[in-house]
């Protein structure tokens, strides 16, 4: 990043990392923000390097680890550092530093502290979390005998933040992360929220729905090639698939309302509780489970996190595809196709398909290939109930117009464009 701003003639980076001072037991993710920094500043490209602890606002990870726990265990053991000092600071402040630093040239090349006027402890975050949830007070065991991977493990269990995530977080918490300085605050006056008043509009936030973006649909959307390969074949490769359609007395608009509010609260129309029994499994094994949610009750968007599946491809009205990322011996694809048959005539697909890694993918496919097209038949059916409106025709199996064998462009392969 370092080289390439300054060969494209970028004028100034602004980078986000951590607070934490430098110390032998500095943990490995402060290291690491701190080492992204001296290596953005060992550029050509002046760096303004902004040092901030934990981030109040809703759709963070931090917040909504703190939010489930608080919420969910009224009684918790906790590691020693739940004492340890920290200064939060609001997600609004650090928005208005963020664009006044891109506003005052004098931030250029410098580094700067940023906080909010509270310094409290974990423990406290805790508690004034709970009065703002309206919640009873919390009793809070701190303990010496949790490391961060079981605290890790226990925050996976009982909450939507995967371990692989929670860990480095409460890793990161046994350091005091205070400012040691606030010369930004001359620079870029603003008010300060204090961490009671930025919780008030977290919460207000996650109740009123309307969470803007969330930890879950951080990172790029990684697409696998075999989704796109169409009526080419994947190299020896198996696509097995499974699909259902049916026809429903409804306008086009109204079938796609209620696929697009499908999973979070809304659940899946059918067999509601063998969902939940597979993501209490995939969380078992580490994987993301159920819990993630949507991040809207309404509104879906490409690279959404939607319960265990992420909104891979979305063209409203007529196609939502959905890719899974529960831990499985393969790749999993859903899709729901929406044709317009007349003015209040729709007819929906259902479509699984699978790519197997393995024989134990093979098995997998096969075992499950029974509750496949019951769950799939019953889903399009109360779907269609959801609507209102009478299925005329169906749910029937169908076979998509596709070669379920393909080899991959060699050219394509190597990553050369095509």
């Amino acid at each position: 990043m370092a080289d390439a701003t300054a060969a494209a003639g970028v004028e100034r980076l602004i980078y986000l990392g951590g607070l934490g001072e430098d110390s032998p037991d500095l943990s490995e993710h402060l290291r690491s923000r701190k080492e992204v920094a001296e290596i953005l500043e060992s550029g050509k490209v002046p760096v303004t390097f902004l040092r901030a602890a934990v981030i109040l606002g809703s759709g963070s990870a931090s917040f909504e680890m703190l939010r489930y726990l608080t919420e969910r265990i009224p009684i918790m053991t906790t590691p020693t550092w739940v004492r340890t000092p920290c200064q939060p600071i609001a997600i609004r402040n650090v928005l208005e530093y963020l664009k006044g630093c891109l506003e005052n040239e004098k931030t250029a090349g410098r580094r700067f502290d940023i906080g909010g006027p509270d310094i409290l402890t974990y423990e406290s975050l805790i508690q004034l979390y709970a009065e703002e949830a309206g919640l009873s007070k919390r009793t809070i065991i701190p303990v010496n005998v949790l490391s961060p991977r079981l605290s890790s493990w226990w925050v996976h269990l009982v909450t939507p933040i995967p371990s692989a995530i929670a860990r480095p977080l409460i890793d990161g918490l046994k350091n005091p992360v205070v400012c040691k300085e606030n010369s930004i605050r001359e620079l870029i006056p603003q008010e300060l929220i204090t961490c009671r008043q930025a919780i008030r509009f977290a919460l207000q936030r996650v109740r009123q729905q309307c969470v803007e973006t969330c930890w879950s649909d951080a990172g790029p959307l990684q697409v696998p090639e075999w989704t796109q390969c169409g009526d080419a074949g994947y190299a020896g490769g198996t696509i097995y698939e499974c699909g259902y359609r049916a026809v429903i007395e409804a306008s086009i608009q109204d079938v796609w309302d209620r696929i697009q509010t499908i999973g979070g609260e809304t659940g899946w129309y059918f067999a509601d509780f063998l969902w939940r029994v597979r993501g209490a499994m995939d969380r078992m094994v580490g994987g993301v489970g159920l819990r993630r949610g949507r991040r809207d009750a309404v509104e879906l968007m490409v690279g959404d996190a939607l319960d265990f599946w992420r909104v891979l491809d979305m063209d409203a009205p007529l196609n939502l595809k959905l890719l899974a990322e529960m831990k499985l011996p393969g790749e999993a694809l859903m899709e729901f196709r929406v044709h317009p048959l007349g003015k209040d005539r729709t007819e929906l697909q259902l479509l699984s398909r699978f790519l197997p890694r393995g024989l134990w993918g093979m098995v997998y496919w096969y075992a499950l290939y029974p509750f496949h097209q019951w769950i799939y038949a019953g889903m399009l059916k109360r779907l269609a109930l959801s609507v209102g409106r009478p299925v005329s025709k169906g749910p029937d199996r169908f076979s998509p117009q596709r070669q379920h064998q393909c080899r991959i462009n060699p050219i394509a392969k190597s990553g050369k464009s095509q």
